[in-house]
């Protein structure tokens, strides 16, 4: 199996913190055009998608913030947090942006990830905020869940 076989499950990035922060309704998976050394530098593992987010400019939809950085052993590198362009379907980035000028919808990045062929692909998440409230319930659930499961490992 060639290397882009044997890394095609991994994860370069995750933002763990989207699911805290937002109700994520759906998911929709979107290519993304990166450079040479993005990719050697994604492959690396070391990309963020902390402070990242999707939007529209010219009806096209980009990655901005995303934090990529520069890969060491080359000389002609790429800005870290330049705009990136997301690869879709017309129907698909019709019904994502119809619906972020209707309901007040974000797009959330997720992860980025390796496809089966070995090419990098973002997953967005179509996401509504979450309040304060919210993220108390959300965590409390989360601690009655995990006190329940070790109640049960302990009862046998």
């Amino acid at each position: 199996m060639s290397r882009a076989g044997l890394e095609a499950a991994g994860i370069a990035a995750q933002n763990r913190r989207a699911r805290h922060d937002y109700f994520i309704e759906s998911t929709i998976e979107a290519g993304i055009m990166l450079t040479g050394t993005e990719v050697k530098s994604l492959r690396l593992g070391r990309a963020s998608l902390q402070e990242a987010f999707a939007a529209d400019k010219g009806g096209e939809l980009f990655l901005i913030n995303c934090y990529i950085p520069e890969y060491e052993a080359s000389r002609w590198n790429h800005e870290t947090r330049r705009p990136r362009k997301l690869l879709l379907r017309r129907r698909e980035l019709g019904r994502l942006l119809g619906a972020v000028k209707r309901e007040g919808i974000s797009i959330v990045p997720l992860d980025i990830h390796w496809s089966q062929r070995g090419i990098a692909k973002v997953s967005l998440g179509i996401a509504k905020g979450k309040r304060k409230v919210d993220k108390r319930a959300a965590e409390r659930d989360k601690d009655w869940r995990r006190s329940k499961a070790r109640i049960m490992r302990a009862r046998g």
